[in-house]
């Protein structure tokens, strides 16, 4: 199982998390690529410091939305999604190449990552448009209880897919991501993230907010560079997984 991490996400002035303290603990990198956050100067630090640590980077495009961070749902046609969704793969592949490395998969940022989960039509712009850009580039989307139905529509377009988890993060019974206006909808401790994270690694399941225990298959686990405590998390996760993986 694999750390994976959103990066990359300052922009100008404003500096958000703490990419050079997280980086090192990480094996994949979801680097912002200029519309939800991020600019070419931020960018092309993040793929060196990438690259520095050996960690495989991955585009994480969003909606055209700086000041909402890339969180608020924005209605577009197919057409003009595919356009902006390739242009950002675009960007950050040059950057990538202008580095003497590459693009290895792409993972959606918020909003825009929300609603694929909840529009199979916004899902298969995606696909299509991903296919049209670069079919090898494995796409990463939340595992699920019904995952099953995911990997055949991908398989429709020649995508692979990767699943991920949340340690930082509540779940419905769904197996959803609790929105985050809903109280208790993220863990405010290290304490819960790692409790999360053991039941994730160790029994390949979590508990959601009601208390209910449902089974999700993961290929990586993810955590939010923005916030406290992605220092932490990064460095007890990359431990964790160490000692499983020597047992």
């Amino acid at each position: 199982m694999r750390i994976n991490c959103d990066m990359g996400e300052s922009f100008g002035l404003w500096q958000l998390g703490n990419d050079s303290a997280v980086m090192p603990a990480l094996d994949m990198a979801n680097i912002a690529c200029g519309m939800h956050a991020s600019d070419p100067s931020v960018m092309m630090k993040t793929v060196a410091l990438a690259k520095a640590h050996g960690v495989t980077i991955g585009a994480h495009p969003g909606y055209n939305d700086i000041q909402g961070f890339g969180r608020r749902d924005i209605s577009m046609d197919s057409d003009d999604l595919a356009a902006l969704f390739i242009y950002q793969l675009g960007a950050l592949e040059g950057v990538c190449q202008s580095q003497q490395t590459s693009l290895s998969y792409v993972k959606p940022h918020g909003a825009l990552y929300n609603a694929m989960m909840k529009n199979d039509v916004i899902l298969q712009t995606l696909l299509e448009a991903l296919k049209r850009y670069d079919a090898t580039l494995p796409l990463v989307i939340m595992a699920v209880p019904d995952h099953q139905r995911y990997v055949d529509m991908a398989k429709e377009y020649g995508i692979t897919l990767w699943f991920e988890a949340f340690v930082d993060r509540a779940y419905d019974e769904q197996g959803r991501l609790v929105p985050r206006s809903v109280p208790g909808s993220s863990h405010h401790s290290d304490e819960a993230i790692q409790k999360q994270a053991n039941q994730l690694i160790d029994e390949g399941c979590v508990t959601t907010l009601n208390g209910d225990i449902i089974k999700i298959h993961a290929d990586t686990l993810c955590i939010h560079g923005d916030g406290p405590f992605a220092v932490s998390t990064a460095e007890y996760l990359r431990k964790k997984l160490k000692s499983k993986s020597e047992s």
